[in-house]
């Protein structure tokens, strides 16, 4: 971003730099370090000496605010999400926060409703009666 342009994720303006980043759900990454603490433990006689505090600190963070524990479910999040051509940061913010309503989701991420694009309510609303209902069958 140029440094006259002003940073307004509500308007999707954020820097190229975080538009093409790949961002993670609280979900993915819990599962991502779930699988590695196993990996540690199966090393380690003594998994204590392995294991930091930092890592268990971030697990027990992201398992909390996990709202998909399912590997299967989380999958399915992100391909729901994928569908309606949000940007990166716009799928997490969704995805970790499930909001229930089309005015809790525009609210969160005010920019699924800007000029140009194509989620109308309908849409919006379509997208969280999908997430609401991997979350009811998880």
């Amino acid at each position: 971003m140029s440094g006259e342009e002003e940073e307004n994720a509500a308007e999707l303006k954020i820097g190229d730099e975080f538009l093409k980043a790949k961002c993670l759900m609280n979900c993915e990454v819990a599962l991502i370090l779930d699988h590695k603490y196993e990996q540690l433990q199966q090393m380690s006689e003594d998994p204590m000496n392995q294991i930091s505090q930092v890592f268990e600190k971030s697990l027990q963070y992201v398992k909390r605010f996990s709202r998909y524990k399912n590997p299967d479910a989380v999958r399915q999040v992100r391909e729901i999400l994928s569908r309606h051509q949000l940007a990166e940061f716009e799928l997490c913010v969704l995805g970790n926060l499930c909001p229930e309503t089309v005015e809790e989701a525009i609210a969160m991420v005010p920019s699924i409703k800007t000029k140009g694009r194509t989620h109308d309510d309908e849409a919006i609303e379509k997208m969280l009666n999908d997430l609401s209902l991997i979350k009811k069958f998880e």
